[in-house]
């Protein structure tokens, strides 16, 4: 699979909670210039900013918070700059998150609420197809049964996100099923995101990548 990109600037953003190291090998491998870090500036500049996710939605925050990772993503946002989250940094888009009974605020790019997975089996972890709208610019040139690497617990199961403006195109979600529906991605302007790991789905995460990457 032949792989190609812009050498576009990417700064995976390292506020303690995410596998840095496996989303700059993936991101290199495409072509992007990467960068780890928390530096303010450096994170506005980039062409692109991604933010990876592991652990607990309220530690995930708390440490992104004191990155001044929300500040740096709302600015971005704000500017029309892309940003792009993974797993957990996908969750903490949305209005809030509940876990083991604790509930903490999100970002509220999004209103919805990251709950438990309503599944028999769980964490959900492992290869599953999604179901992605057919104007998606992230999966563009992706196959439908193309597999993609999941592992978490929780997930957000009802999108309520509505855009009455004409102007304003309407975010576009992407479904994957474990036990109930829940949201598998989400394109909307400048901010996109996944709850799977594409630094871990191997050609198929490495071509999603690319699609956002020629997207900067």
């Amino acid at each position: 699979m032949e792989l190609t990109a812009a050498a576009k600037k990417v700064v995976v953003f390292d506020y303690g909670f995410g596998n840095v190291r496996s989303a700059e090998r993936a991101l290199a491998r495409v072509g992007a210039d990467v960068e780890i870090t928390r530096d303010f500036d450096t994170a506005m500049n980039a062409d692109g900013l991604l933010v990876p996710g592991v652990g607990a939605f309220a530690a995930c925050m708390r440490g992104l918070l004191d990155a001044r990772g929300d500040w740096v993503i709302d600015r971005r946002l704000s500017g029309g700059r892309p940003v792009m989250g993974i797993c957990v940094g996908m969750q903490i888009l949305f209005s809030r998150g509940i876990e083991h009974g604790v509930e903490a605020e999100g970002l509220e790019e999004w209103p919805g609420t990251v709950g438990p997975l309503a599944a028999d089996v769980v964490p959900h972890m492992g290869w599953n197809t999604v179901d992605a709208p057919a104007d998606s610019e992230l999966f563009a040139g992706l196959d439908a049964d193309a597999r993609y690497y999941f592992v978490h617990s929780y997930a957000v199961h009802d999108w309520t996100h509505e855009t009455h403006n004409p102007l304003i195109a309407a975010p576009k979600v992407t479904w994957a099923t474990h036990g109930k529906p829940f949201v598998a991605a989400v394109e909307n302007g400048p901010l996109w995101a996944t709850q799977f790991h594409p630094e871990k789905s191997g050609d198929a995460g490495a071509q999603l990548l690319t699609n956002w990457i020629g997207t900067l």
